[in-house]
């Protein structure tokens, strides 16, 4: 069960520990298996972490089933959906001299070595640049279920057998957007492969619910997953995780 009060503590903390440099967790996957965006949640609190982090790999799909037809990458990105410009979100890092949100990179590090296809989902709704504001939101949306409206769309899912899919990691689950994806497309018979930036609790059994929400495709359980922390400082690692990962799915 979640305990608000002491998750928003807990973020407000750990924002302070990332402030003298010494955070210990991050927006999008873990280090070991090292994301487009700023703005990643807390999830909750440090015992919270270690009771839960460490189960997000629970076997969904095949890890070497990558399909042989096109790739699409889709990612949620809170900088590309954000009240702030890229550049002051907290999820942002900087590549080659521009602002890039964290999970934005990772999509981008899966297009490198897979060449498929950049999406990004977009909303309607103007996220909160800052931090604290943005765990309150995301708390808030997430209890009353809410469908934010999709603002880009895929026009020609058809030709895609393998989908990415990237998100933050927000109260331990997807961000409620991502269920507006979900309920929009129709991925039957698709090879679909999370990846995600995280501030401890990794995947956090989001691959199961992308299962249940998509019956009909096949789910990949170790999608990549990499911290915030990670993400923001280590671009180049990162890729070189992403490229490692992807090599073990085939690619």
């Amino acid at each position: 069960m979640k305990t608000k009060t002491i998750f928003a503590l807990t973020a407000a903390l750990m924002l302070g520990l990332t402030a003298c440099g010494a955070a210990n967790d991050s927006d999008n996957a873990n280090d070991s298996s090292t994301q487009t965006e700023p703005n990643q949640a807390v999830e909750g609190s440090v015992q919270d972490l270690q009771d839960n982090g460490e189960n997000s790999t629970e076997s969904v799909g095949n890890a070497e089933n990558t399909g042989t037809g096109k790739v699409l990458i889709a990612y949620f990105a809170v900088a590309e959906n954000s009240d702030v410009d890229a550049i002051s979100s907290a999820s942002v890092t900087e590549v080659s001299g521009e602002a890039k949100g964290l999970v934005r990179t990772v999509a981008e590090d899966i297009q490198a070595v897979t060449g498929g296809d950049l999406f990004s989902i977009e909303t309607s709704v103007d996220y909160p640049g800052d931090i604290n504001d943005l765990i309150e939101y995301a708390s808030v949306e997430q209890d009353n279920d809410e469908r934010p409206e999709l603002t880009s769309h895929i026009e020609n899912l058809d030709e895609y057998d393998t989908i990415f899919v990237g998100y933050p990691l927000w109260w331990y689950d997807l961000p409620q957007v991502m269920y507006s994806f979900f309920d929009e497309y129709d991925f039957s018979g698709k090879t679909i492969i999370p990846f995600d930036v995280h501030r401890g609790s990794r995947l956090s059994g989001t691959p199961d619910t992308i299962q249940e929400l998509e019956l009909d495709a096949t789910v990949i359980s170790d999608g990549f997953t990499v911290s915030h922390e990670t993400a923001a400082a280590a671009v180049s690692d990162v890729a070189a995780d992403v490229e490692e990962w992807l090599h073990g799915l085939g690619y």
